[in-house]
């Protein structure tokens, strides 16, 4: 075991460019997430830089290390999808040979009226739809009838949307595990999500209070086998909702990335051997669906400016692994994932550092990395262990 603990940090949505068949994927131009971030305005990043963030490749603005701290490359994403699930799913070893669904046009009538006498509410919405202004134009609505909005978008969601005051969370929870169970089969899309909000018309809220409920992932993946070689795995953020908790033994939800980078500083305390498997969301959910370069920029400097107490907090046998699971560029029209590049950045105390990994053909490289590392292995992915790992510790 060359490293006794993987740090694995996903920057939700931090894409670094268009992959070449983005134009299959509904992404109304070619999107470059960071890249577009830095053309706007000088970013604040010197310790992304001295890792080696622009020896990936070049950014406006940031300058590449002479000598980077991290080993670096980028990874394409191999299955057909921009969206959450996906990209994690691929991380853990699963490429999909097919997309999950998606609903550009709103839900089949029967699919509806099936859900609705299941939860005994009629429904509003049943569109492709910004979030934001989907609670903006329906919002009073729900509030004077309390039918639950429905909406999806670009990615493979069913999302519903209500006023805590209308309908209390609990119920809203209960009609996503209603609609996750009626979702199967040819319809079984990659998460339903309930989307609770607060406030008047006219200053409706989104709340922090957003549950996923994703679809069950297959046998054998990355958790699984590190459950199987009995590998503590610490979650921070949406992992455990991503991977129905499957071969995680300690579990942090959070609201904010904030919250995520304290609480994966404190998945560390006590931890002797294992992975912490984290997701900074705010990225993607904050600024990235609604086109707020600015939000979005800043959330990068506060990562980097964190960075150095993650460094701190680290032990001689530790690995950091810091990467994206897809785009979602805030400059672009599109409030929606857009299918780029995403980074990869390597490092620990005693791993190699300045090591080239190129452009990977897949995300599931890390998770045959971290599967290596711990003794396993995955069906998918060429791992990268070997190249970083001459002068760790034995």
């Amino acid at each position: 075991m060359p490293f006794s603990r993987v740090i694995w940090i996903v920057l939700d949505s931090v894409g670094i460019g268009p992959m070449p068949d983005w134009q299959a994927f509904h992404d109304d131009m070619p999107s470059d997430t960071l890249g577009n971030c830095a053309r706007l305005r000088p970013l604040k990043l010197p310790n992304l830089e001295a890792l080696g963030l622009a020896s990936i490749r070049p950014f406006e603005h940031l300058r590449p290390a002479a000598a980077p701290r991290a080993s670096f490359g980028r990874c394409a994403l191999a299955s057909p999808g921009k969206d959450t699930t996906t990209g994690h799913w691929e991380m853990a070893g699963i490429i999909l040979n097919q997309p999950f669904p998606l609903y550009p046009d709103g839900f089949p009538a029967p699919l509806m009226a099936e859900f609705e006498r299941r939860i005994g509410r009629a429904t509003l919405g049943n569109c492709a739809a910004s979030g934001t202004e989907i609670i903006r134009g329906l919002g009073a609505e729900h509030v004077a009838t309390g039918k639950p909005i429905v909406y999806t978008s670009a990615d493979s969601v069913f999302q519903i949307a209500a006023h805590e005051g209308v309908i209390p969370l609990e119920e809203q929870y209960r009609i996503c595990e209603i609609a996750r169970n009626l979702l199967r089969g040819e319809h079984e899309v990659g998460r339903v999500i309930a989307r609770p909000f607060t406030g008047e018309p006219g200053a409706f809220t989104r709340t922090a209070n957003r549950h996923d409920y994703a679809v069950a992932p297959p046998d054998g993946m990355l958790l699984d086998r590190l459950a199987a070689q009995r590998v503590p795995v610490s979650s921070v953020g949406k992992i455990a909702d991503i991977f129905l908790s499957r071969g995680i033994t300690a579990s942090r939800k959070t609201k904010t990335n904030a919250e995520g980078m304290a609480s994966t500083l404190a998945a560390l305390d006590g931890l002797h051997r294992g992975l912490v498997f984290a997701n900074l969301v705010d990225f993607d959910m904050l600024f990235g669906h609604r086109n707020d370069p600015e939000g979005y920029s800043q959330a990068l400097e506060a990562v980097d400016e964190w960075l150095p107490r993650l460094d701190a907090a680290l032990r001689p046998g530790d690995l950091v692994i810091l990467t994206a699971d897809h785009g979602c560029d805030p400059t672009t029209p599109s409030t929606d994932h857009s299918r780029e590049y995403v980074p990869l950045l390597v490092y620990g105390p005693q791993a190699r550092a300045g090591v080239n990994l190129g452009t990977r053909a897949s995300l599931a490289d890390i998770g045959a990395t971290v599967a290596e590392n711990f003794g396993s292995a995955l069906p998918a992915g060429r791992s990268f262990l070997g190249e970083i790992s001459a002068a760790a510790i034995s």
